[in-house]
């Protein structure tokens, strides 16, 4: 799809960028190498936040806007929020690691939820999602086999027992592929979807002529 080509390679190219920042050591605050990675500025996480209203504008002056850009977003907004709530339902009750990964799946189809008020920024942030986290995905396989000491295949705090003498492609379902492809296509479509929404209903683009 020509609307996700340049934004797919833009997050291919921060991808590989934080790789090599990491594996270089570069500062901690732009390449975080711990687990999870968090705190980065040097990352893909926030690129929804950008590309949401990009896809959503470009979407809108096709003549392919939703009905109310409220409606999208405000479903968007339910899905982010219950989707919180049951992670943190799930760490305090202590449903370790089971619940948590019911919690990813549960999360992968609340990002379907303001698919049917907007459903061409959905398949849009479909797809630029895979083509966002598959990449991610790879990049953890070989960095797990290589143990390259990087957020993209530490293991997480206080891993399971089970975690802990898994093999690494093992390791790599668990902690690469299983989140890649639920929990952060979720994160991208649903965070994408809000301020889509939000920038297509506060600013009312109209389709061109």
């Amino acid at each position: 799809m020509n609307l996700i080509l340049w934004p797919a390679v833009i997050t291919l190219a921060i991808t590989l960028l934080r790789l090599v920042g990491e594996l270089q050591g570069w500062n901690k605050s732009l390449f975080n190498p711990a687990a999870g990675g968090g705190g980065a500025l040097i990352g893909i996480s926030w690129l929804p936040i950008l590309f949401g209203p990009y896809f959503a504008w470009k979407l809108a002056k096709q003549g392919k806007g939703p009905q109310s850009g409220w409606k999208v977003a405000l479903l968007a907004l339910l899905g982010i929020v219950v989707a919180i709530a049951l992670f943190v339902g799930v760490r305090r009750l202590g449903l370790v690691p089971w619940g948590f990964i019911a919690a990813f799946f549960v999360a992968l189809a609340l990002a379907f939820l303001p698919w049917k008020a907007w459903p061409e920024l959905g398949r849009t942030l479909l797809a630029y999602a895979l083509a966002a986290r598959i990449p991610v995905a790879i990049v953890m396989l070989v960095a797990i086999f290589g143990n390259w000491g990087t957020h993209y295949d530490v293991l997480p705090p206080d891993p399971s027992e089970e975690l802990l003498k898994a093999g690494p492609l093992a390791r790599w379902f668990w902690i690469g592929l299983l989140p890649q492809m639920t929990l952060w296509i979720a994160n991208t479509m649903l965070v994408g979807t809000l301020f889509g929404g939000l920038v297509v209903a506060l600013a009312k683009p109209k389709p061109a002529a």
